[in-house]
């Protein structure tokens, strides 16, 4: 019997605050945000300006800076742990592809927390005007090459884009605009055209009720 005492192994170290940021882990701090807001715990001015840090910041030790006075999702206040690189179960991603052809969601929708688009030589409609919100933060991930990409929303969301063109056009017309409903949801766009076109913007007419009411009387309930 070998009664010789090994040390024990050590435990996995957290991940370093200098470590870049992925989509996954910039996702659930938009959802962290985006519960404070329901909640009452950030002003809609305060969250939108930590949305916007979110996109620019680059490591998981910034991240957790926006969210060090937020409690945790299920009301821990728990330290930020990056996630894994792929969606959380029961959040799928839905993708449009159009390829030499067109493709459209429209209509009652329901869209999920993050939808991707793709476009070569073809032309894409993502219409949120009447969509079914079931959630504060909806991300649109949109690659445009020799095609068009068209995203409308309503005229009270609040918009916001992160994009580049080569030889395309990435265009978010009505962001910031000051006459947004700072309790309906929040759309982001984020893209890349080459030698294509992805433009989004408000469509005039279509509004949306308070998504921040019906989700905290969901959860009193």
């Amino acid at each position: 019997m070998d009664l010789e005492k090994h040390p024990a192994a050590p435990a996995a170290a957290a991940p370093p605050a200098e470590l870049r940021a992925s989509d996954a882990d910039r996702d659930r701090i938009a959802q962290i945000l985006a519960d404070a807001l329901a909640e009452g715990r950030l002003t809609s001015d305060e969250h939108s300006e930590r949305l916007d840090s979110l996109y620019a910041l680059k490591t998981v030790g910034e991240l957790e800076g926006l969210v060090r006075d937020l409690p945790a999702p299920g009301g821990a206040h728990a330290p930020f742990a990056p996630t894994s690189p792929v969606p959380p179960a029961g959040a799928p991603v839905e993708t449009i592809v159009a390829v030499c052809s067109s493709s459209a969601r429209k209509g009652r929708w329901r869209p999920g927390a993050h939808t991707r688009a793709v476009s070569v030589m073809g032309d894409i409609t993502i219409d949120l005007t009447e969509a079914v919100f079931e959630q504060q933060v909806t991300e649109v991930n949109v690659t445009s090459v020799l095609g068009n990409v068209e995203v409308l929303v309503p005229e009270n969301v609040t918009l916001r884009g992160y994009g580049s063109g080569v030889l395309g056009n990435f265009e978010v017309r009505g962001e910031g605009r000051g006459e947004s409903d700072p309790q309906a949801p929040v759309v982001i766009v984020r893209g890349f055209a080459l030698l294509g076109n992805i433009e989004a913007r408000p469509r005039p007419g279509a509004r949306l009720v308070d998504l921040a009411r019906k989700l905290r009387e969901r959860k009193d309930g």
